[in-house]
């Protein structure tokens, strides 16, 4: 099982060079980065759209994507190395390619007469058709589609008028092409381009869907027309609110006859001029995104919506939109629309604009920063909303030095981005237009400066807080810098390294303080950890060099020779004084002693130049590598061994990288335009439960020394592990809670491990004012979720924002207030919220909720409307429901949205009284107050079970706890840690916990125990198994299933207060003459036979079953106890027949386990039967069906069963490349894969965990054990 467990990604943005880049199609939509295309799929259960997968096939970029009209799951792919792929969406993987096509085609499309016919063009044509299936495969050429005399931007077959196609040229003109009549070439350019060589290229073109000869078409400056391609004439010029305004693309909207809709770029370059890529970030020349609907009857806009500060690159609407979920109510209709204390208030007046109803229509929108979103044009609002994304290679990434949470990204696009880990989202962006940048690195400490290297534009120091340039280095001219680092042993030092052959140190004022040149380019730098005066380099030469500041020498103290190809970055080991690393050309990574001046270590298996190089700050002998050849491996470079590789990149993996703080969550960037984050923690999962088991200090942290002998176990030897000590020697009581919380947050990934034990802190009394910051923005415990958000809400109201203080997107004052507003509002605070409304200008918003203050207020509020005009709001549901106290309906409302949180804020005011039914009369208030609290409590807990489960199902099990545990659940809760399969961390939070998570906690420590089942961490085992209470039965498998000479097993035995081989066998024997079935079978597991209790066990349960009234719980104990039969004995040639008949019987009856634990994914078969699939059930049926329910029924009601299928962290993360199928189910597997005993045979990480629990063998039949914890 892999020991590096992805955890997070960045997904990369839709890239714009391209003009067909994205596409949808059914529940689905695609966009294209510039190596790989991202396909977003909709959850009809949460009614929001996930990544599913990433197709990535194509090395270079794409250039076009275009879906099958005819099989919604078909779609196809061009990119500039001259290949064009057929992709299957549902099964994840290409079903045809064609590996030249005679020029990069610019423009794709399926073909009108055939299903497996796809057409594409480049530069003038000709038009080609690939037919990839039936009997006569092959590429032909169009007939009459060729000899053009302007480049093709983009061709369109029409929808309905079979073979008749339009191409737009980058002159402005069209060409139109119909079977049976003369091709037109050339024609209908703009009139103010007739006569002149300019060009003004056409960015959109689109078949009017309700005639066979209306076509729209846009130019980049001359803006949009419909023409008629039969009459050649234009029959409508569309006019713009402004001259700047310029359409980059349109789409007709196939719920509104007549209606599309525009998107507009501020940009002076388009994606298609050849300076684009090479100048400029998308950012720079893109200023404000409108959309604008339209209808063809009119030759201005209908509407217009500002959705973004930067411009639009492509748009495609969905022809089937997502279906709402249906608002349930138990109210009568009428009451959805009207209550007992509202007037009737007359529609306001229309404007001339809006006496078009918006269509019901959502559409797909990129934007020329890389952001994507899916945008609601009825409802006017996002549904979902991808918001920037880098568009090109990343070739670096640093974490924040003062904060673990910010991740700093640079890449080929010309930007340097700052994101929160955390919640995945960028927060800042530079300016751009930089060209490529090669390389960044943060100022120290909190100075919220970064330092940047480009390819041409010299090195710069952005502040990050402020958004603003302020210093430029230029010393290098012209010459690409490829490596920059800022010394933090010394914050006035900067050092970059270029294609100009020297390494340059400076202050951060600008003054030169060294040139070291080098006899070629020079690629990477990186000071020493130790030494504020040592810089080590890497060259083309294939040396690495190391210089000694301190000397006015421009000589190296040291120069390395020994790889074989040039040497990009180089790293100084943060642990070990003397000890770096290089990484080469020529695939391998060399470990250099500076006091030997010798390699002591070469690391060979990238089968590709290595360029992402990080030693790990906490275990000394822990490197890491990223390579072209597409993956990430970990080595032990005490031996040289690989300890892991990881593949799921799709291209070169340049940057590595990881906090001090949170030594074992890894980032990674690459060609593929994406940010992964990693979790390394199962490589060193034993150090964890030594501070579980409370070993001795010893055990836990060490000196590096210790830790680099060949095969010992794992130690901590940063400064990080050495601060949490020094502090825990302070404390004088809730040591162990502080160690294991300290030490499980700097094991654990980002994603909700810091709120996790935050809520803890809060069920076991922990004093309010103790909580940190943090705590307001995440899952907050039910007691504080009213205060915080009040608070939240009067900060947004008083706050004034600065120029620069919001990072990306700051919200305005006006969007302040009406977050605000919508925070009281939630809160039941009608009053406040009316009075923002008001002073928003939204008054028919505050009219509709304002008797629930009272009927004075209403008609005050009736009189200060009199002099104020409004502003009309469709969505008027919440504040009637507020109004009128209906809460069930409001989070119906919300639920139905998949706007869960929103509904628990609704739920939590309403237990709080905030939120009350308007009473006519006092009579009977107190009494049904308390009866709707009651009510709301209960709401409360569903709704939080509800957020917890799709928190769940994104693969985020400990945000899924922490909405348990806001609400008290702790049970939930642990079942939540259980099933996300995050075992040392529920253990740590169980201790903590105490009583109420006893039950959890000891299922956890069994699993752990059986994780560690192996002949090197025994000992482990067994003091995992001690922490649990009634342990002798547990302890009596693990040393069941020992192997080892006698005297291992006894030594084992007496560790864990089990008889002595030998007297097992006596006591074997005792308990068969008493008739205690069970104990002599485990006292036969216990004796040099073992295979004796095959024998007694097999023939009782085979007893039991051939009866009527048997139970899962009568033959699970025993079948349970004879699986931890030793391996070496079950699998001797004489125990074949018994070895098959445990086999059968364990996953017959692991089998039932399943459909009792809702593991319906390992028993597909009994799944179907036991939902009862028939339309009426014969009686029979009904028989066999009850028979198997009551089979399954727990005998003891109070035994811990934890339901609900496993999802483990990442298993929503769709992999680029590393590509397995089940063999379980045949289809790919997503997520983390287990592979089982065979090296080959590949199932679910998530199906091998679930198995596990109810049958301890493997799938294979082999009799083996599986073990997948």
């Amino acid at each position: 099982m892999s020991q590096v467990k992805q955890v997070g990604l960045l997904a990369a943005g839709c890239q714009p060079w391209n003009k067909d880049v994205c596409a949808a199609s059914g529940d689905r939509f695609a966009y294209c980065a510039t190596l790989a295309i991202y396909i977003y799929q909709l959850d009809q259960q949460y009614n929001e759209f996930k990544l599913r997968s990433i197709m990535s096939e194509h090395k270079k970029t794409i250039t076009a994507i275009s879906w099958c009209p005819d099989n919604l799951d078909l779609f196809a792919s061009a990119s500039a190395d001259n290949l064009l792929i057929i992709w299957n969406v549902a099964e994840q993987k290409a079903v045809a390619r064609l590996d030249n096509t005679k020029g990069i085609p610019a423009s794709v499309s399926w073909c009108w007469h055939s299903a497996d016919g796809v057409a594409f063009v480049s530069l003038r044509g000709p038009l080609y058709v690939w037919v990839y299936g039936g009997p006569d495969p092959g590429v032909t050429v169009h007939k009459e589609a060729h000899s053009f005399l302007s480049d093709i931007c983009l061709f369109r077959w029409h929808p309905a008028k079979r073979g008749k196609l339009v191409f737009g040229h980058t002159d402005g003109s069209l060409s139109i092409i119909q079977p049976g009549c003369k091709s037109q070439k050339h024609v209908l350019r703009p009139e103010s381009l007739e006569g002149t060589d300019e060009e003004d290229p056409v960015t959109a073109l689109e078949w009017d869907p309700l005639s066979t000869d209306y076509l729209l078409v846009s130019n980049l400056h001359n803006g949009i027309r419909l023409v008629d391609s039969e009459a050649l004439t234009c029959i409508t010029s569309f006019s713009f609110p402004s001259a700047a305004a310029s359409v980059q693309c349109l789409a007709w909207v196939p719920s509104a006859p007549g209606m599309f809709i525009t998107g507009d770029v501020s940009c002076s370059l388009w994606p298609g001029c050849p300076l684009h890529r090479a100048c400029s970030s998308p950012e720079v020349h893109s200023q404000v995104g409108v959309l604008r609907m339209w209808n063809v009857s009119r030759s201005t806009p209908l509407d217009n919506f500002k959705l973004k500060k930067t411009g639009f690159h492509a748009l495609h609407v969905l022809n089937s939109p997502p279906a709402k979920k249906a608002v349930g109510s138990s109210s009568p209709s009428k009451s959805q629309y009207t209550s007992s204390t509202s007037e009737a208030v007359p529609p306001p007046t229309l404007s001339q604009n809006q006496c078009f109803s918006l269509p019901p229509g959502h559409a797909v929108c990129c934007f020329m920063d890389g952001g994507v979103g899916l945008y609601d044009m009825g409802a006017k609002k996002w549904d979902f909303l991808r918001d920037l994304g880098h568009v090109e290679t990343i070739f670096d990434c640093k974490f924040k030095p003062d904060d673990p949470n910010l991740l700093a990204t640079a890449s080929f696009d010309g930007t340097i981005k700052v994101w929160d880990t955390n919640t995945l989202t960028a927060v800042y962006t530079s300016p751009g237009n930089e060209g490529v940048v090669y390389s960044l690195s943060w100022a120290p400490g909190d100075l919220n400066c970064i330092a940047g290297a480009t390819s041409r534009n010299g090195a710069f120091i952005w502040d990050v807080k402020k958004g603003k340039m302020i210093t430029r280095f230029n010393e290098h001219g012209q010459s690409g810098i490829f490596c920059i680092a800022w010394s933090h042993k010394d914050s006035k030092r900067i050092a970059t390294c270029s294609g100009d052959g020297y390494c340059i140190i400076r202050n951060i004022d600008g003054k030169v303080l060294h040139k070291y040149k080098h006899p070629a380019a020079v690629f990477g730098c990186d000071w020493s950890q130790n030494n504020k005066d040592m810089i080590a380099t890497g060259c083309e030469d294939k040396n690495v060099r190391v210089y000694y500041l301190a000397t006015s020498s421009d000589q190296p103290l040291k120069v390395f020779t020994g790889h074989l190809a040039k040497v990009f970055h180089v790293r100084w080991s943060p642990l070990r004084e003397g000890i770096l690393c290089s990484g080469s050309d020529d695939g391998t990574v060399r470990i250099w002693d500076y006091t030997q001046d010798a390699c002591i270590n070469v690391l060979s298996g990238h089968t590709a130049p290595v360029r992402g190089l990080l030693w790990n700050t906490e275990i000394p002998y822990l490197l890491t590598s990223g390579s072209w050849d597409y993956t990430i491996r970990v080595w032990d470079t005490r031996d040289g061994t690989c300890l892991d590789t990881v593949f799921d990149h799709g291209a070169d993996v340049y940057g590595l990288t990881c906090h001090p703080s949170r030594p074992f969550t890894m980032a990674s960037c690459s060609r593929d335009s994406t940010v992964r984050l990693w979790s390394l923690t199962p490589l060193i999962s034993p150090l964890l439960l030594h501070v579980l088991t409370e070993q001795p200090w010893d055990r836990i942290i060490g000196n590096t020394d210790r830790a680099m002998v060949p095969g010992s176990p794992p130690l901590l030897c940063g400064k990080v592990s050495r601060d949490i000590k020094q502090e825990l020697d302070k404390l004088t009581s809730d040591v162990r809670v502080k160690k294991l919380r300290w030490l499980s947050e700097s094991f654990s990934p980002p994603g909700g491990s810091s709120n996790l034990w935050d809520l803890v802190s809060v069920i076991n009394g922990q004093d309010d004012s103790l909580l940190p910051p943090s705590y307001g923005k995440g899952v907050m415990h039910m007691k504080h979720l009213l205060r915080f958000k009040t608070s939240e809400a009067q900060e947004l109201t008083i706050v004034k924002m600065s120029k620069f203080g919001g990072g990306i997107g700051a919200p305005s004052k006006e969007d302040r207030l009406k977050e605000a507003a919508q925070i009281h509002l939630r809160l039941g605070q009608i009053q406040r919220y009316c009075e923002l409304m008001v002073e928003l200008g939204q008054w028919d918003q505050a009219l509709s909720v304002a008797p629930g203050v009272s009927m004075k207020y209403w008609k005050k509020l009736m009189q200060r409307r009199a002099d104020q005009l409004m502003a009309e709001d469709n969505d008027d549901v919440i504040p009637y429901c507020i109004a009128t106290g209906d809460v069930k309906k409001l989070v119906s409302f919300f639920t139905g949205r998949g706007q869960l949180t929103a509904a628990l804020l609704v739920a939590q005011g309403a237990c709080e009284g905030n939120i009350r039914v308007p009473q006519s009369s006092a009579v009977n208030q107190a009494s049904n107050d308390a009866e709707n609290r009651q009510q709301y409590q209960s709401l409360l807990h569903r709704v939080s079970e509800e957020l917890a489960e799709w928190y769940f199902q994104d693969g985020r099990s400990v945000m899924a706890a922490c909405c348990h545990l806001a609400v008290d659940n702790i049970e939930l809760a642990m079942s939540s840690l259980i099933r996300g399969n995050e075992l040392e961390l529920a253990v740590c939070v169980g201790v903590v916990l105490g009583e109420a998570a006893n039950q959890s906690t000891a299922y956890c420590l069994e699993l752990l125990a059986r994780k560690y089942m192996t002949p090197a961490s025994w000992e482990l085992s067994a003091d995992l198994l001690h922490m649990i209470p009634d342990n002798h039965l547990l302890l009596a498998k693990l040393c069941a299933f020992h192997t080892g000479s006698s005297a291992h097993i006894n030594a084992l035995h007496q560790r864990c207060g089990i008889p002595l081989l030998e007297e097992c066998s006596a006591l074997a024997q005792a308990a068969m003459l008493e008739g205690d079935l069970f104990t002599a079978v485990k006292f036969h597991l216990l004796s040099p036979e073992p295979e004796n209790a095959l024998c007694v066990g097999l023939e009782y349960v085979k007893e039991q079953l051939s009866g009527s009234d048997w139970t899962v719980d009568s033959v699970q104990p025993i079948l349970d106890l004879l699986s931890y039969i030793r391996t070496d004995h079950l699998l001797m040639t004489k125990l074949t027949e018994a070895r098959s008949e445990l086999l059968i019987l364990c996953g017959y009856i692991g089998a039932l386990l399943a459909i009792k634990r809702k593991y319906f994914n390992i028993v597909p078969a009994l799944y179907e039967y036991t939902r009862c699939v028939y339309d009426v059930p014969s009686e029979g049926q009904r028989e066999q069906y009850n028979c198997l329910l009551k089979r399954i029924q727990p005998l003891d009601p109070g035994v811990l069963v934890v339901c609900g299928p496993d999802y483990v962290t990442g298993s929503n993360l769709p992999s680029h490349s590393d590509v397995q199928l089940s063999c379980f189910t045949g289809h790919r597997i997503q997520g983390p894969v287990f592979f089982l005993e065979d090296g080959k045979s590949a199932i679910a990480l998530n199906d091998a965990l679930m198995w596990a629990k109810v049958n301890s063998f493997s799938p294979l039949g082999t009799g083996v054990r599986i073990n997948p914890f």
